[in-house]
C-alpha cells in the first residue's frame, strides 16, 4: 500500500494536468489555476494549493514528503482494509454425534437384530 500511495502521486498529478513542463492547457489544473488567479486578483498566491501542486508536478516530491505520504497512505489503507474480527460459530444444525449414544453409554433398549432378506430364509 505504501508503494501505491507514494508512486501514484506523480501519475495522478500528471493526469490532472500538473506536468513537468508546467500546467497543461485545457486540463483540470488549468481551470484550478484560472480560478485561483481570478480569486487573487490576477495572480496565483505563493503557497496556495495550485502553486504547491504545480511545484510537485514539476519537481516531484521530496524524501520527507514521500515518507509522510507513505505513512498517511498506509494508515488510510489499514483503515480501509481494517482487520475485521471474525468468529466462526458452529452451524445451527444438530451434530450427528450428539444424537447417538457413545461407546460406553448404556442404551435404553438392546439393539435390534438385522432385518433378514428373502434370500436368507431359503
Amino acid at each position: 500500500m505504501l508503494t501505491l500511495a507514494v508512486g501514484s502521486v506523480p501519475v495522478v498529478l500528471n493526469v490532472v494536468g500538473f506536468t513537468g513542463a508546467g500546467i497543461a492547457a485545457s486540463s483540470l489544473a488549468a481551470k484550478m489555476m484560472s480560478a485561483a488567479a481570478i480569486a487573487n486578483g490576477g495572480g496565483v498566491a505563493a503557497g496556495s494549493l495550485v502553486a504547491t501542486l504545480q511545484s510537485v508536478g514539476a519537481a516531484g516530491l521530496s524524501t520527507s514528503s514521500n515518507i509522510l505520504l507513505g505513512c498517511v497512505g498506509s494508515a488510510f489503507g489499514a483503515w480501509l482494509g481494517g482487520s475485521k474480527e471474525t468468529t466462526t460459530s458452529p452451524p445451527d444444525e444438530p451434530n450427528a454425534e450428539e444424537d447417538q449414544p457413545g461407546e460406553n453409554v448404556p442404551q435404553d433398549e438392546p439393539p435390534k437384530p438385522p432385518l433378514r432378506s428373502e434370500d436368507d430364509e431359503k
